[in-house]
């Protein structure tokens, strides 16, 4: 386990690593409604699929086990209201939908119960989606490694670790895996504007696993590729679409490129809870549109003249076509992707 955690359930609170703040400061922030998970969603207190679908559900449970109901309707009612705030959140992300959708379908089969039992078999249910992660994590990691090289020079793009999980890591987590085994490894990290996950947060999560990196801007990968030699690209995805196109944090796509152009192999790791074979492809996933002044910032600092107009997307979607593999805790999945994806799913 890592020496920090991302999000856990004490005392009838949810806690979080308040990610606003890395590397700077290491803050936890305690919540006891709902609405305030909602609402760090939103504000990127937390962040990453993996880490969103548990901090839905256990939003869902602050909901349950903070309700003043005492009937099975009124619970449920409670539920329903609890889930539409949460999943209005952040709309890219299948996580997030996923896991609420799998907390009330536990409710709905479960309506002969009365308010109080209502409540330990959400908590629980939420339990399971973190407990599940950290697991599912470690697998991907495992079935990831052979594919890096000893001596590999990787790029890795936004942040992917135990801070955008419960633990361990999708993308991250493979590097991870790689060097525990001893493999000897470097990272290039893509800075990932215009939050900066990469040089904040992926660059923190490095320096506590003393994993070697070099922060680079995220236009820099093109030279680094030609000039220093690239063996691999590692990324996450927040949704993958039944054709193999992939959702991930903005400049994934100019990543996956680069990378085609200079035959590197591109990989995105991620769970099968992140697979949307409901989404035929990707320009069917919605992209959310950030505020402005993400763009127009640094901090407190205003970079952009005022009145400019932005655009801040924080997502774009890579064609399959451009993705080696997709790494997977079941397995590693490889074109044709609609097929294979369909083959993975059924198991």
């Amino acid at each position: 386990m890592s020496s920090y955690f991302t999000i856990r359930w004490i005392d009838d609170t949810v806690q979080m690593l308040d990610q606003r703040l890395l590397p700077q400061e290491v803050v936890y922030r305690t919540y006891i409604d709902y609405r305030e998970v909602a609402s760090a969603i939103y504000e990127m207190v937390i962040r990453g699929a993996p880490a969103i679908g548990a901090a839905a559900g256990y939003g869902m449970a602050l909901a349950a086990v903070h309700s003043k109901a005492t009937s099975t309707e009124q619970m449920v009612v409670e539920l329903n209201n609890a889930a539409r705030t949460l999943l209005a959140a952040r709309p890219t992300a299948v996580n997030l939908p996923w896991a609420l959708e799998r907390i009330l379908s536990q409710v709905n089969q479960n309506l002969m119960l009365g308010a109080q039992d209502l409540r330990a078999l959400v908590l629980n249910e939420a339990s399971k989606i973190a407990d599940e992660d950290v697991e599912t994590n470690r697998k991907m990691a495992m079935n990831g490694m052979p594919l890096v090289p000893d001596n590999a020079k990787i790029i890795h793009h936004c942040n992917t670790g135990a801070l955008a999980t419960v633990d361990y890591g999708t993308a991250l987590g493979v590097i991870r895996a790689a060097h525990e085994s001893g493999k000897h490894i470097h990272v290039y990290v893509d800075e990932t504007r215009p939050r900066l996950q990469g040089a904040r947060l992926t660059s923190w999560e490095l320096k506590q696993l003393r994993i070697p990196h070099t922060i680079i801007a995220d236009g820099a990968s093109g030279h680094i590729m030609r000039t220093v030699g690239i063996d691999l690209c590692l990324v996450g995805c927040d949704r993958i679409a039944a054709n193999g196109d992939v959702a991930n944090k903005i400049g994934t796509y100019n990543l996956a490129l680069v990378a085609w152009a200079h035959n590197v192999p591109f990989y995105s790791v991620g769970p099968t809870t992140t697979i949307d074979l409901s989404t035929p492809s990707g320009d069917r996933i919605p992209i959310e549109e950030r505020p402005e002044r993400e763009v127009t910032h640094v901090g407190d600092c205003q970079i952009a003249p005022d009145g400019a107009n932005v655009a801040n997307p924080a997502f774009d979607v890579t064609p399959a076509k451009y993705i080696r593999a997709i790494i997977t805790e079941r397995g590693i999945v490889m074109p044709p992707y609609e097929q294979n994806l369909k083959s993975l799913m059924s198991v």
